[in-house]
């Protein structure tokens, strides 16, 4: 009890500087405080360097915006990469049939009805509005989260031109300066992306796994400026490389960073804890830090995760290994 009664003495105390703050400031030109406006708001730029998350990394949890949005908070984010489904269902986007899990093959009548949603959602994506997506990333915003990078399923070969126009569009109207995707193999699908990217004067970051190499992006890369890399250095680790050296070598290029911990390929590769693997993470944030790079550092959850946590407290404790990492 006395621990708790110092607590509360401290809460109250800080209270009443809080409000003699904005008794202060009340009616004058400076307005509300900073420290008092960005109360409770979570913060994961550290010593200049933003660390983000992809929120595939809660592919586990229920993931509307709202909770993915609450994940961020919860995890001291302040910054992400939505994957699309979060993002187009707040803003009102077909919705999908249920797939049988695993690998069981579709039947013919799931094929059918897949297709069906598949000329629905183009439609849509032609379409829509982006006053909801503008309304997205002001929610976001407004609770102290960047939308720094969208990821929908509208990038492929497949998709109609008005649906790879839609993916910056929703991105830029979120305040993203970024739409991802893998890497095609077909240099005309890079060189159709990065036009349309062009555009919108929106990137499209080229992400990848371990079939990446120091030179795999350079033929996307000459082919337009906004044609970008999302590099992910734990797959570059697991693929017997060093992403240093290609950090280093490409950082202009880099519009984000996926960050894991891989064993090497020498040592089999496996997702691990953030710490316990072969991936430099403490060596790249640093080298972000010191070079004054401005990509975000972002957190894909691939490791399993122990008995007793969740995705979120998972996140969380790779927030507060990057945080020490960059002494902060």
């Amino acid at each position: 009890m006395e621990n708790q009664d110092i607590t509360r003495r401290q809460f109250l105390g800080t209270s009443s500087l809080a409000a003699a703050g904005l008794a202060l400031f009340s009616g004058s030109a400076f307005g509300m405080p900073a420290y008092i406006k960005n109360l409770g708001k979570p913060n994961s730029l550290f010593k200049g360097v933003q660390v983000g998350v992809i929120s595939y990394s809660w592919r586990s949890m229920p993931s509307s915006a709202e909770q993915v949005l609450q994940y961020c908070v919860d995890s001291n984010i302040s910054a992400i990469e939505l994957m699309g489904p979060s993002g187009e269902s707040f803003a009102g986007a077909p919705v999908a049939p249920s797939r049988p899990g695993g690998r069981q093959e579709l039947t013919a009548e799931q094929k059918a009805e897949q297709a069906e949603y598949l000329v629905k959602l183009a439609e849509w994506r032609a379409k829509v509005p982006m006053d909801k997506f503008v309304q997205l990333g002001k929610m976001y915003k407004d609770a102290g989260v960047k939308i720094y990078a969208f990821k929908p399923s509208a990038l492929g070969a497949n998709n109609t031109d008005a649906e790879v126009d839609y993916a910056f569009r929703a991105a830029k109207a979120m305040g993203a300066n970024q739409a991802n995707i893998e890497l095609p193999n077909d240099p005309a699908q890079t060189k159709r992306l990065g036009d349309i990217a062009a555009r919108n004067k929106v990137y499209v970051g080229y992400h990848g796994h371990t079939q990446q190499t120091p030179t795999w992006w350079d033929v996307a890369l000459g082919q337009s400026k906004y044609n970008a890399m999302n590099f992910d250095m734990g797959h570059y680790v697991a693929a017997g490389f060093d992403p240093i050296e290609l950090i280093q070598a490409k950082h202009s290029h880099i519009v984000s960073m996926h960050v894991k911990d891989r064993k090497s390929k020498a040592n089999g590769g496996a997702n691990v804890p953030w710490g316990t693997g072969d991936t430099p993470i403490i060596g790249a944030l640093q080298l972000m830090r010191d070079k004054k790079y401005k990509f975000p550092a972002t957190i894909e959850l691939e490791y399993d995760i122990p008995a007793g946590s969740d995705a979120v407290k998972e996140t969380a404790k790779c927030v507060e290994y990057a945080r020490k990492a960059l002494g902060a």
